[in-house]
């Protein structure tokens, strides 16, 4: 099978195979892919000779940048969160800003403290102290649990070392360091706008009657722990991605000189992010009385975590793989050029309608990649840069009941379904829409 309509017949019934076994059967989402990827080289005509072969390659091609990487990320946050240093940023911007700023305070929060931790580990890291403001102020629990929760959501889209988004940056053979700026760039307005301004034109400030009950189940009095100073959290959290920022500085120095080759080689993402660790063991561990045997624990414990996500981005490099070793890359990225869509746009709307579809951010951005990736080649003029971060943009938005988030976020507000969708999922269409904004307009200055 060679004809373009026929290549890309086999591609929808790939995506349309991949959101029936995760959203009705419940499949697990490696799983899912594995079983797209072999429909895509079954259904185009590969050699079935060379199937397994292309599965293999495009594992291995995507888990070889990325499972060191992840695995010295899940370490950063899992010292951050054992430390106490989240709480730590907390509790100082909100004294910072005062209570009354509170909402302002938890996008903050969810914007430093998101960039080392997953979503629902931030998430649920957090609740207990917006528990205890609500209870203490009689704020709207959505007042502050919304804004924390987009904020959370975009920085794990759009910044690197998030799996997905070191996941893409390498698919794409983009520069980290760069996707981290202008992801910052991006991200920040974003949950601005879609976390304190949107959840108060949306939502009253004070709490609803039903609250207190909810808090008098949930709110425990927490003991009181030593926590790590400010400074030190912060220059834990922001060390890795100043190191990569460098390196992407450093392209304007010359090749040959001392400074561009120790830059470059701390800003390489397995480099920067192995220095942050080392600086956290002893920043957040050794430095407050934790012992090796402590270390070893807290790094044990921040494993089990990664298999369903490195299991999920190796399918998702192998179903990429696929695509481009069986010809449906090619017919799809000339589909694509013919329809005169703007790439951003393009890969914004792909990332947007595959996690509406399927639940997962992560299985929304490597798919978004996979299928986006080979219409690159005739748009040499746009940043491979700025493709991650469409992609990332478009990854935000919809986050509904097919997404994990959505029901933790639901849960751990006491909301109904009904105001779930409307304050928290909304917020999310929102946000993206405005990444995506400010993403074409930062395209004009790339």
């Amino acid at each position: 099978m060679d004809s373009a309509p026929s290549l890309l017949l086999v591609l929808f019934a790939a995506i349309i195979l991949i959101v029936f076994l995760i959203v009705k059967v419940r499949l697990h989402a490696f799983l899912a892919l594995t079983a797209a990827s072999f429909v895509v080289a079954i259904g185009s005509g590969m050699p079935l000779t060379k199937i397994v072969s292309s599965y293999e390659q495009g594992v291995g091609g995507t888990l070889g940048f990325l499972a060191t990487i992840i695995g010295l990320g899940a370490i950063l946050g899992k010292m951050l969160e054992e430390s106490g240093g989240a709480e730590r940023i907390a509790k100082a911007l909100l004294t910072a800003l005062g209570r009354e700023r509170a909402s302002w305070a938890m996008m903050l929060v969810g914007f430093i403290a998101g960039i080392p931790v997953f979503f629902e580990v931030g998430f649920v890291l957090l609740i207990p102290l917006i528990y205890v403001v609500a209870k203490e102020t009689r704020i709207n629990l959505l007042y502050l649990g919304v804004p924390l929760a987009v904020s959370l959501m975009a920085v794990h889209c759009m910044l690197p070392p998030h799996p997905a988004a070191m996941a893409i940056a390498g698919m794409l053979d983009a520069d980290v360091g760069k996707v981290i700026l202008y992801g910052i760039i991006v991200t920040l307005p974003a949950a601005v706008i879609a976390g304190p301004l949107w959840i108060r034109l949306v939502c009253k400030s004070e709490a609803p009657t039903t609250q207190s009950d909810f808090l008098s189940k949930h709110c425990e009095d927490r003991t009181e722990r030593e926590l790590p100073g400010l400074g030190v959290t912060l220059l834990t959290i922001l060390l890795p991605l100043l190191l990569m920022v460098g390196k992407s500085l450093a392209a304007n120095l010359p090749e040959g000189s001392l400074t561009f080759s120790v830059l470059s080689l701390l800003g390489t993402p397995l480099i920067a992010l192995s220095i942050a660790v080392v600086f956290a063991y002893w920043a957040l561990g050794l430095n407050r009385g934790l012992t090796m045997a402590g270390l070893l624990a807290h790094t044990q414990n921040s494993f089990p975590p990664l298999a369903s996500i490195l299991l999920v981005i190796g399918a998702g490099g192998a179903f990429n793989g696929i695509l481009v070793d069986s010809g449906v890359g090619d017919a799809l990225a000339a589909s694509l050029t013919q329809l005169q869509i703007n790439p951003i746009i393009l890969a914004w709307l792909v990332a947007g309608l595959m996690h509406f579809a399927v639940g997962s951010a992560t299985v929304a951005m490597i798919s978004a990649a996979g299928m986006v990736m080979p219409m690159l080649a005739s748009h040499p003029d746009v940043s491979k840069e700025i493709i991650a971060i469409a992609i990332g943009a478009g990854a935000i938005g919809w986050t509904h009941v097919t997404d994990s988030a959505f029901w933790v976020v639901k849960e751990y507000l006491g909301v109904s379904l009904s105001e779930a969708l409307k304050k928290f999922t909304l917020a999310t269409v929102l946000a993206s829409v405005v990444a995506l904004g400010l993403t074409l307009l930062l395209s004009n200055f790339i």
